[in-house]
């Protein structure tokens, strides 16, 4: 019988850093935080839309829920104009126009929403990987992730 002996303790073996006093404070292990809660990335969202993304330096959606704003208030202001026009000369078409007001009413209403819970959501995962894919094959959907190991 052959019998080996370790001289050099194992990295399972080795021992445990010490505890760190109650008085410290943990300034190393916090993960950072977002420039704003996601509560003010709401609150400014819904003010003007894209304000809470370019807070959270998201300038793409931002500009998208900017321009989607310009597009859906330029219109609003064009038809209101144009049903002040309808109205002034009696016009049978007054009830459409008034309907097309409405519709871009909400629109405008529908991206102040949609613009202010993108950004609640973008402060909650501030901090997640952006490497995200999702990749199409022949009769599946797949996706992956990159996620960073740091070995000491």
């Amino acid at each position: 019988m052959v019998s080996m002996a370790l001289t050099t303790p194992l990295g399972a073996q080795e021992p445990a850093p010490p505890a760190p006093s109650p008085t410290a404070t943990p300034s190393d292990t916090t993960a950072p935080r977002p420039p704003v809660s996601p509560f003010g990335a709401f609150w400014r969202s819904l003010l003007v839309p894209g304000w809470g993304q370019a807070k959270l330096d998201r300038h793409v959606s931002g500009a998208i829920f900017l321009a989607a704003e310009g597009l859906a208030l330029g219109m609003t202001l064009k038809v209101n104009q144009e049903l002040q026009y309808l109205e002034d000369t009696d016009s049978e078409r007054t009830d459409a126009k008034q309907q097309e007001l409405e519709d871009w009413l909400v629109i405008l209403g529908f991206n102040h929403l949609m613009s202010a819970l993108e950004a609640y959501v973008a402060a909650h995962l501030w901090d997640f990987p952006g490497d995200l894919q999702i990749r199409a094959g022949p009769g599946h959907v797949g996706g992956g992730v990159s996620v960073p190991v740091r070995i000491p």
